[in-house]
């Protein structure tokens, strides 16, 4: 298995740090609004990653985190007038009704900043202890020339970024690329006693100690969008080699942009859509074909034709499963036939190589057209559709397949709409086509598709 990590900026074997067990921290959401549809394609590739590793055997311990203090979470609450707790219990909330309705099983442990306090501080204590970090009139910044290390993971030396840079004048830092540990406390902010005066952590001191405290000094897998990289990674990376003397992680992942027009998306640029927006369109699965049938590396452009085409492709899967009546089937034991192990193998061979969604959503395309075809015998297709639905559960699919299959009709409207498909099945046989299609075309028109099949005509619920 090979992974694209960024800090050697090449594809790498992947060894974990424990045989079996793979540790992963991907950056969660910082609570002062709806996250927007480029929020979530890290939310849901890591829910991948993890699915992933546990198909193919691995315990996987996944943490996220919360960051519910912040600037923005302070301007946000100064805004609605209110304490900055109601708007982030407000959006956590939504945060979980989100990623719920998305499919997206969660992490393990998702840790909130504001429950790391006491941690934080004893970090940047230890910090300026090493000489690392300083304190001035109870600000505490980070020494980016005490790491000699700065710059690896975004590739930028820290001379180069002087040389050309156009900072915010700060007189109190040594350096102008130093970056706060702890804010001293703004009349009305929200504030924590520590040994530099009351105040609050900063972000990229936040993320580091809830990383470490739950996986480890080195972990396998960091993640998050590429926006991440620098500042916020790097000055992660800086501030666990000062302490820790060795790596925070050995890969580390990140995902592409979403573009509106050419340009990546997001709350500053006023350019964004809500997730919640866009499920009021669109079925959760077909934003999750969306996200997966690009590589996670590579920037998207949001597109309603694409979702559109999306929609129709995840449709694709559930008509062969309904034409195989694959809840009939789906508690039996399936044994697979032998030629199966190829697209089982194509599917691992395409997660493998850097978790390539694209590749793997193929193959369960040449699976759907084993079931699709009429020509198979009936045992060949419901096997197929047994492995479908392995695999594709395997990338999120399917979670709801009881609810989508089953038709929703009442026993009486059943009965009706069978009735009315035996008047059909007349008329064909009599060669009275006009009626025919016009049982189908008014049903059709009611929401009810019929679908003719090898073992005869079945009905569904269009959503």
């Amino acid at each position: 298995m090979k992974i694209y990590n960024t800090m050697t900026r090449q594809k790498e074997e992947f060894v974990p740090v424990e045989p079996g067990k793979v540790k992963m921290y991907s950056c969660g959401p910082t609570v002062y609004n709806y996250f927007h549809i480029g929020n979530a394609r890290p939310f849901l590739f890591f829910d991948v990653v993890k699915r992933y590793f546990n198909y193919i055997g691995y315990d996987v311990t996944y943490v996220q985190n919360i960051t519910d203090i912040d600037d923005k979470i302070i301007n946000q609450a100064n805004d609605e007038k209110v304490s900055y707790t109601a708007v982030t219990e407000k959006y956590i909330r939504a945060f979980f009704e989100d990623i719920k309705a998305l499919g997206i099983k969660g992490a393990d442990i998702q840790p909130k900043a504001t429950d790391v306090i006491q941690e934080i501080i004893d970090f940047i204590a230890k910090l300026i202890e090493l000489d690392a970090a300083y304190e001035v009139n109870g600000d505490v910044y980070f020494s980016v020339e005490s790491a000699s290390h700065y710059g690896s993971l975004s590739g930028r030396k820290l001379e180069d970024m002087q040389a050309g840079a156009r900072v915010e004048t700060n007189e109190q830092k040594r350096n102008s690329f130093d970056f706060t540990l702890w804010k001293k406390a703004k009349p009305g902010e929200p504030e924590w006693d520590s040994p530099w005066g009351k105040g609050r952590p900063g972000w990229h001191t936040e993320c580091v100690v809830m990383s470490c405290s739950n996986l480890g000094e080195t972990f396998d897998i960091h993640g998050g969008g590429v926006d991440l990289i620098f500042p916020h990674h790097e000055n992660e990376l800086a501030q666990a080699w000062a302490v820790n003397k060795k790596p925070l992680c050995n890969y580390w992942v990140h995902n592409g942009f979403i573009n509106i027009e050419g340009e990546k998306m997001s709350k500053s640029l006023n350019n964004f859509f809500t997730l919640r927006d866009i499920l009021k369109e669109y079925d959760a699965e077909t934003v999750r074909y969306f996200f997966l049938s690009k590589h996670y590396r590579s920037p998207i452009d949001y597109n309603t034709g694409i979702l559109d085409e999306s929609a129709k492709a995840v449709q694709n899967f559930y008509n062969a499963l309904e034409a195989v009546d694959y809840l009939k089937t789906k508690e039996d034991k399936v044994v697979y036939p032998v030629e199966f192990t190829k697209y089982t193998e194509a599917f691992i061979e395409a997660m493998d190589d850097d978790f390539n969604t694209a590749k793997a959503l193929a193959v369960l395309f040449e699976i759907n057209k084993l079931i699709s075809n009429q020509e198979n015998s009936n045992e060949l297709r419901v096997s197929a559709s047994h492995l479908l639905v392995e695999l594709g559960t395997v990338l999120g699919f399917f979670s709801d397949i009881d609810k989508k299959l089953k038709s929703g009709f009442s026993d009486i409207s059943e009965s009706l709409i069978n009735l009315l498909i035996t008047y059909r099945n007349e008329a064909k046989t009599r060669r009275d086509w006009t009626l025919a299609d016009k049982i189908r075309d008014d049903l059709l028109a009611l929401g009810v598709q019929l679908l003719d099949t090898k073992e005869g005509t079945v009905h569904k619920l269009l959503k």
